[in-house]
C-alpha cells in the first residue's frame, strides 16, 4: 500500500466560492460535531480570507464565530487552519505591521493551529513577516505558492520561491491553485522537485474544480509525494468549489493509498445541514452559475470563484456597450459573446501587465481593465484609458515585485502620466497604526475584547466594525436579505435585466465595485461632500458621474455612459451602494 494521506474541509472556502457570506455562529457550532463524525478529515478550515468581513457585514461578531467553531477540533485534535493574504491579512488592501502581527497572536488564542500565508504576486517579501509572526504566536506557518500558467511560472521559478519560505521558517507548502488551471503534470513534478529536496515539509493541495482538472491534479500530486488534500462535501462541492471528498477517497483508494473511510450517515447529515443553512438564508446570496464547472476558465485563468461577480459586472456593461454599436449600426452582443471577448481581453492583458497570478486582489484588477477595454475600445479610445490607482499600483510594483514585465507601452503611458515605478518592499509603505485604533476604542468605551479580539477586528475591517457597532450592519443586511427573498419570490428577472427594461431609452449606470458615492473628486485621493446632482442635468459622453470609495481603499471612477440627461438617481452623497446596483439612469438625447 501507498503512504497515508489525509484530508481537509475547506467549509470557510466552499461558501466563499459559493456566495457572498458565511454561516452564523450557531450554524457552525451546530455543524462541527458533524464534521467530526464523518471520521475522514484531520483538518478543517475555519477562517480567514473574507470570513471575518462578511460576518461583520450581516451584523454578526466574527470573534465569537471563529471560536465556537474551533473549539470542538480543538478538543478532538483535529487542526484548524486559516487564510492569510500576506500583506493583505483579511482583508482587500494592505494591512501595517503591527495590526497583521497582532492577528496572529487573537487567532492562536481563538484556537486557530494553521495559517495559509499566502501572496497573490508570489513575492517572499510579503510573506516571510507572517513567517514570524505565526511561529511567535504559537501556530505552524503554511506559506503558499499561487500556482497560473504563463512563461515566466515555471517549475524553477516556484522551485526558488519554496526554497526561500523554507529558509524563512516555513513548515509546510501548499499548492494554491486558486484557478484550476494547474496542469496535472507540472504540478506532480512541482511536488517531487520539493519532497525530494524537503522530504519533512508538508505539502498540501489546494485546486479549485472550475475548469475541471482538479482530480487529475489530486492523482499527480499524490503520486509524487503531497500529504493533505482539500476537499468539499455536497451541496456545494464541484462547480466553482472544490472536489468532494467521497470521489477524493475513491480515487485514491482504488490507486493504493491509504484513505480514512467515510461515516456515511454522518456525511448525508452534514449534506442535508448545509442544505439547510443554504435554504434558510444563505442561498439567496449563492449565485447559480457558481454550481457549474466551465472550461472556459482554462484560457483566461480567472479563479472560479470571481464568475458570479464577473457576470454581474458584464450585465451591467452589456447594455451600454450594445448602445454604442446600435449607435455605429452594428449587432448587438449576447452575453456569450460578450463573456468570449472579456476572456481574449483578459488574456491579451495578463502578460502585458506582467503575469501577476490572478487570484485576490489581482483577478479583480485585471479583470477590471479588461471590462474597461472592452468599453473604452468600442467608443474608439483604445485600451488602458480607464485604470484607477489600485490598478496603477500593481503595475508600478507597490503591491510586491511583478513576476514578468511590464509591456513597454504601459511604462510609456505611466511615464506621461507622471507615475513612477517602484521596487520597494511593499510592506514598509505602511505606518504602525493600533495607536489611532486604540484611541478610538478608547473615546467610544469600547472594550478590547477577550485577547484584544475587538480591538483587531476594527483595525483590521475599519468601516465594517464600526457599522456593526451601531447596529446599521444588521438593518442593512436584513434590508438585503429581504430584496433578495422578494426578487427570487416575484420576479425571474436579474437585477441587471430589471434595469435593462426600467428606462428604454436610458442606459442605466451600474456601481462597478460596491463602496461609498461621492459626487466631486478633489484629488489626491480625497473626495469632498457636494450638492447631489439634480434631475435633468446634462452630461457629456465620457464625463465621470459620480466616485466610489472601495472597501479596499481606492476611489472608482463611475462614468456617465454616452451622456445625455439624468432621469432618475437612486443615491445619496456618502450612501453605501453595492456591486451592481443601478446608481441612476441617463436618457440619451435625440439624435
Amino acid at each position: 500500500m501507498k503512504k497515508k494521506i489525509q484530508f481537509s474541509l475547506v467549509y470557510r472556502d466552499m461558501w466563499q466560492s459559493s456566495g457572498k457570506f458565511q454561516p452564523r455562529k450557531d450554524q457552525l457550532a451546530k455543524i462541527a460535531p458533524v464534521i467530526i463524525e464523518m471520521g475522514c478529515f484531520s483538518r478543517v478550515e475555519t477562517n480567514g480570507g473574507a470570513f471575518e468581513q462578511v460576518n461583520l457585514l450581516a451584523g454578526e461578531n466574527p470573534n465569537e464565530a471563529v471560536r465556537a467553531f474551533c473549539k470542538p477540533f480543538n478538543e478532538v485534535g483535529i487542526k484548524t487552519h486559516m487564510l492569510d493574504r500576506g500583506l493583505n491579512a483579511l482583508r482587500m488592501y494592505p494591512v501595517p505591521d503591527d495590526v497583521r502581527a497582532l492577528m496572529y497572536k487573537v487567532k492562536a488564542k481563538q484556537g486557530t493551529n494553521i495559517t495559509r500565508i499566502f501572496d497573490g504576486l508570489n513575492d517572499v517579501r510579503n510573506i516571510i513577516p507572517s513567517i514570524k509572526w505565526a511561529k511567535e504566536g504559537g501556530m505552524t506557518p503554511q506559506c503558499a505558492l499561487c500556482i497560473t500558467n504563463s512563461p515566466v511560472h515555471t517549475l524553477d521559478y516556484y522551485m526558488n520561491i519554496a526554497d526561500q519560505l523554507i529558509a524563512a521558517g516555513a513548515e509546510e507548502i501548499c499548492l494554491k491553485d486558486m484557478a484550476g488551471i494547474g496542469q496535472p503534470a507540472f504540478l506532480g513534478k512541482l511536488t517531487k522537485m520539493i519532497k525530494d529536496k524537503y522530504p519533512e515539509i508538508i505539502i498540501q493541495y489546494h485546486g479549485h474544480s472550475g475548469p475541471g482538472l482538479s482530480m487529475a491534479s489530486i492523482l499527480e500530486v499524490c503520486n509524487n509525494g503531497a500529504d493533505i488534500i482539500d476537499t468539499a462535501i455536497e451541496p456545494l462541492s464541484w462547480g466553482k468549489v472544490h472536489p468532494d471528498v467521497i470521489s477524493v477517497i475513491s480515487m485514491l483508494k482504488n490507486e493504493g493509498f491509504e484513505v480514512p473511510e467515510i461515516n456515511m450517515s454522518a456525511y448525508m447529515k452534514a449534506r442535508a445541514m448545509t442544505q439547510e443553512f443554504i435554504d434558510e438564508w444563505l442561498g439567496y446570496f449563492i449565485n447559480p452559475g457558481n454550481k457549474i464547472m466551465s472550461s472556459l476558465l482554462l484560457g483566461c485563468g480567472l479563479p472560479g470563484g470571481m464568475m458570479g461577480s464577473m457576470m454581474a459586472d458584464l450585465g451591467g456593461m452589456r447594455q451600454t456597450i450594445n448602445n454604442i454599436r446600435k449607435k455605429k449600426g452594428e449587432e448587438e452582443l449576447s452575453m456569450d459573446d460578450l463573456l468570449i471577448k472579456l476572456f481574449d481581453e483578459v488574456e491579451y492583458v495578463w502578460p502585458r501587465v506582467g503575469y501577476p497570478p490572478l487570484v485576490t486582489p489581482f483577478s479583480q484588477y485585471v479583470k477590471n481593465i479588461s471590462l474597461m477595454n472592452l468599453l473604452t475600445m468600442e467608443q474608439g479610445k483604445g485600451r488602458f484609458v480607464m485604470m484607477d490607482d489600485s490598478m496603477w499600483g500593481m503595475i508600478l510594483g507597490k503591491s510586491g515585485k511583478i513576476p514578468g514585465t511590464i509591456d513597454p507601452e504601459l511604462v510609456e503611458l505611466a511615464k506621461k502620466q507622471g507615475r513612477e515605478f517602484t521596487d520597494v518592499d511593499a510592506h514598509t509603505l505602511l505606518s504602525n497604526a493600533l495607536d489611532d485604533f486604540k484611541k478610538e476604542m478608547d473615546e467610544n468605551g469600547w472594550d478590547y475584547g477577550q485577547d484584544d479580539e475587538e480591538l483587531f477586528e476594527l483595525a483590521m475591517h475599519p468601516e465594517q466594525y464600526r457599522n456593526y457597532k451601531s447596529g446599521q450592519a444588521k438593518k442593512n443586511f436584513l434590508a438585503d436579505l429581504q430584496k433578495a427573498k422578494d426578487a427570487k419570490l416575484g420576479s425571474t428577472l436579474t437585477p441587471a435585466q430589471l434595469a435593462e427594461f426600467k428606462h428604454a431609452k436610458a442606459d442605466a449606470i451600474v456601481a462597478p465595485v460596491a463602496g461609498q458615492i461621492f459626487w466631486e473628486f478633489q484629488g489626491e485621493g480625497e473626495c469632498q461632500p457636494a450638492v447631489e446632482p439634480f434631475i435633468g442635468k446634462e452630461y457629456k459622453e465620457g464625463d465621470a458621474f459620480c466616485y466610489i470609495l472601495a472597501p479596499w481603499g481606492e476611489f472608482e471612477t463611475v462614468p456617465a455612459a454616452l451622456g445625455g440627461k439624468l432621469v432618475e438617481i437612486n443615491a445619496k452623497q456618502g450612501s453605501k451602494i453595492r456591486k451592481g446596483d443601478v446608481i441612476a439612469y441617463i436618457e440619451r438625447n435625440a439624435e
